[in-house]
């Protein structure tokens, strides 16, 4: 059986899916536990790491209580993959390299946005109404989001940090688009501003935290209502974000590769995010913060880093895990110890093979400072089962 610690330093019990945890990560659960809303124990993922207050890699159930910082900043941040009907026999190195350079013109990454030409109007159309309605009932938020029209041009984009786009090859040689991604800028925004009123609510309620970062909105408090309805808000963005960016290089390979159809599966999951869920006998609020929902039969995805395996997988629907599952291979280092310790050199090499950015400028995404997503998949066989395995063949970073 995959290895799983049960720490009860505290009352409330904390779960682990692995023996590769740090004292930082497990001070931060012991936190979490810490709180008088944490319902039945808290669960942590093979890939668990260091998060902003709350671990990445945990799965918080509480009972009439939010913690928006466990959301996170990046609101819906998730995976979406797909199947085509190309096979590996019908590629080539020159189309590939084709592929990656029309993916970079096609989609913007980092802080760019599309201009009007490009812009999904249609698609944003059925968020304007719930968009409106959020901020007019908070006009500090307005202020924030650096427009209210940004957002539409932000559809379709991909953002920065560990945000990617993949074509891959499975295990029979089938071709399949992977991409990685949020709510962009109106997701962070969304998260910082109620992030600090949760903040403020703490102060002016005189609650004593044991971080500052786990500041909470209980049911029934002023601000609850409404970052329940921007956070669904987010989270459907994010989903959209996503299906626009896969029309997008569905239409850039159709310019470089041979005819094709999407043949089969088709999963986009979120792994920062809230759902209300029943478990061990209660509803209760699920906050999976770098953690994919696999209950029983959930098609879901984790991916490696820019030069190891990725997966899709099936759900097992394991009762102690909150029926989630790891997110990816986690971090072992941070960005900073990244750049100090590796080179152009080592990137080249740790990437051989992918079509991909081997430049100083992406050495925080090095694989060598992420865990082993073997090792992840095998400490968590208890919760996924594997459907299929995929290996970069070219990668777009954000």
């Amino acid at each position: 059986m995959p290895i799983k610690q049960v720490l009860i330093e505290q009352h409330t019990p904390i779960k682990i899916w692995t023996d590769d945890v740090d004292e930082q990560s497990k001070r931060q659960l012991a936190n979490l536990a810490s709180l008088p809303f944490i319902h039945h124990h808290v669960a942590a993922m093979p890939d668990v790491h260091v998060g902003i207050g709350a671990t990445i890699g945990s799965v918080i159930a509480t009972h009439k209580a939010i913690i928006p910082a466990a959301v996170g900043v990046d609101i819906g941040c998730g995976m979406v993959a797909c199947r085509l009907s190309l096979s590996a026999n019908e590629l080539d190195e020159k189309a590939l390299k084709g592929v990656f350079d029309q993916i970079s013109r096609d989609v913007p990454v980092g802080r760019a946005i599309h201009n009007n030409r490009r812009a999904f109007e249609e698609a944003a159309q059925p968020f304007a109404v719930g968009l409106d309605r959020i901020l007019e009932k908070h006009p500090m938020l307005q202020k924030t989001i650096c427009g209210t029209t940004k957002w539409v041009k932000q559809l379709g984009t991909l953002g920065g940090g560990n945000h990617f786009i993949e074509l891959c090859l499975d295990e029979e040689n089938q071709v399949w688009v992977m991409l990685h991604s949020g709510s962009r800028g109106i997701g962070n925004a969304m998260a910082e501003y109620f992030i600090a009123l949760a903040r403020k609510d703490m102060e002016r309620w005189m609650i004593q935290l044991p971080d500052h970062n786990l500041a909470y909105f209980p049911e029934g408090t002023e601000h609850f209502d409404d970052y329940v309805e921007a956070v669904h808000w987010a989270q459907e963005y994010a989903l959209q974000n996503r299906r626009c960016m896969v029309e997008l290089v569905l239409a850039a390979l159709r310019r470089h590769l041979p005819p094709f159809e999407v043949s089969g599966e088709v999963v986009n999951c979120h792994h920062n995010y809230v759902a209300r869920e029943f478990h061990f006998g209660e509803d209760v609020w699920v906050t999976r913060k770098g953690a994919i929902r696999a209950g029983a039969g959930d098609l879901g995805i984790i991916p490696g880093s820019m030069g190891a395996r990725s997966y899709i997988v099936r759900g097992l629907g394991n009762a102690e895990s909150f029926c989630s599952s790891a997110h990816g291979a986690g971090r072992r280092m941070s960005r900073t110890a990244a750049e100090k310790q590796f080179t152009e050199s080592d990137m080249v090499q740790q990437t051989e093979g992918v079509i991909c950015r081997k430049d100083k400028g992406v050495i925080d995404e090095i694989p060598g400072a992420y865990k082993d997503i073997d090792t992840v998949m095998e400490n968590q066989r208890d919760l996924t089962e594997t459907v299929h395995t995929l290996k970069q063949l070219v990668c777009v970073k954000g």
